[in-house]
């Protein structure tokens, strides 16, 4: 069939991951050990829902930081896309490039999806919350873009700010 990565469920540890971010930088993982980070996966930069989501998150992200929480996008964009989009949208939070998709594959966010009535392999638009201790607290998978914020907002039990 097609490469199906294992997903993750709450519990499980957080796979821990150096991509580059949109200016070439390195960023880890455990970097942020000792905090909570909202780790989220979008199919392309700049496609009309992943720009909603990074929006949302880029408008919500004063709440989100207020209760502790950390954000980086992941998507298989390579550098210089990713720093058009985050320069475009003005987004306040890192965004990584994940070329090989082995980040993508060890948090289950790639794998087969159904796309206008067809079934692909691709990305699945996803979201995992990490504790300080690098375990999963909460898995996501293929939500939607629009809303995702609030909702996510909501079961983390974070009021708008």
């Amino acid at each position: 069939m097609t490469d199906t990565s294992e997903r993750l469920a709450a519990g499980s540890v957080a796979p821990d991951f150096t991509l580059d971010d949109s200016t070439g930088s390195p960023v880890s993982l455990s970097d942020y050990r000792g905090q909570k980070v909202v780790v989220y996966f979008y199919p392309a930069a700049g496609t009309p829902g992943c720009t909603t989501e990074a929006c949302d998150f880029r408008d919500n992200i004063n709440s989100l930081k207020s209760a502790g929480y950390q954000v980086l996008g992941v998507s298989k964009d390579p550098v210089p896309a990713l720093a058009t989009f985050a320069e475009e949208q003005g987004l306040n939070f890192p965004l990584l490039s994940d070329l090989d998709l082995a980040v993508h594959k060890a948090y289950g966010a790639y794998g087969e999806k159904s796309l206008y009535g067809k079934t692909v392999t691709g990305v699945l638009r996803s979201t995992f919350v990490v504790d300080e201790e690098g375990a999963v607290t909460l898995a996501l998978y293929n939500v939607k873009a629009t809303g995702h914020v609030a909702s996510l907002r909501k079961k983390l039990g974070i009021n708008a700010g």
